[in-house]
């Protein structure tokens, strides 16, 4: 039974807000640290994918999909605070009264800044190490970034809440299991699984936005294709951690939780 990793939860979104309260600046450290760490699986993914990309192999996105996963292992053993995550833990500890939702979206939005700013710091990091500047480097990452930015804004929309739905479960099922190689095993499957399935993840979309943005890009990447994207993407995102995860495993595992195994 999953109740024992809600607790998990509870107490994950407790200690959260426990450092929010604490300090605001070392709060948003945090949600920075995140983002960085994304930022991490981003250039990994796309540097190995574009090596593929470049011999126009059907080998490229899974390549890229099976070392992108090296971003969630930062995060979790890393310490991080992604917003994706956040919208499952903070609205489970919203509908178990241990958190105001006045505060939870206090809380969704310091994470999401905090992520922003650590994209743009790592993008900024990226442009002044030089490794992307060739045009046989960055191919498939601006190729990507460039169908992104133009895809159908309903189409990300459900791209982005299964996307989240996915991630809330690759941190959310580890929980469970005893082991770190277990965990590790999880969290690499189930992030391969959204990579490859071309689910929107807003987040790891700054990163690559980000990055794109400070390259020498094509006209059809642009701030306006950012704001198109994320906008969508971050309510699809939304839609996953809270409904899908958030309540969902709060209206399964009520009669369970409140029969003892949860702290009412």
């Amino acid at each position: 039974m999953e109740t024992e990793s809600l607790l998990k939860v509870e107490e994950l979104a407790l200690k959260k807000y426990k450092i929010f309260k604490q300090s605001w600046i070392r709060y948003i450290a945090r949600a920075m640290l995140a983002s960085m760490f994304i930022g991490f699986g981003v250039i990994v993914a796309f540097k190995t994918g574009n090596f593929f990309y470049m011999e126009k192999s059907p080998l490229t996105y899974p390549m890229a999909a099976i070392t992108f996963p090296a971003a969630i292992i930062l995060i979790a053993y890393g310490g991080g605070d992604l917003f994706t995550g956040n919208t499952f833990y903070y609205t489970y500890g919203a509908l178990r009264k241990k958190l105001r939702w006045t505060q939870v979206l206090k809380l969704w939005g310091s994470s999401y800044l905090g992520n922003i700013l650590g994209a743009c710091a790592f993008a900024l990091l990226i442009y002044l190490t030089g490794l992307f500047d060739s045009s046989s480097v960055n191919g498939f990452l601006l190729s990507v970034v460039e169908h992104k930015m133009q895809a159908p804004t309903m189409e990300l929309f459900f791209r982005a809440i299964l996307c989240n739905w996915l991630v809330c479960l690759a941190f959310f099922i580890p929980m469970s299991l005893s082991s770190d190689g277990a965990k590790m095993f999880a969290m690499v499957f189930f992030v391969f699984c959204f990579f490859i399935s071309g689910y929107e993840h807003s987040i790891a979309n700054m990163c690559t936005f980000a990055i794109a943005l400070v390259l020498n890009h094509p006209g059809t990447i642009s701030f306006a294709g950012v704001v198109n994207n994320l906008i969508p993407v971050t309510l699809g995102n939304l839609v996953g951690g809270v409904l899908l995860m958030g309540f969902m495993y709060y209206f399964v595992n009520k009669p369970f939780i409140e029969d003892g195994s949860g702290t009412h």
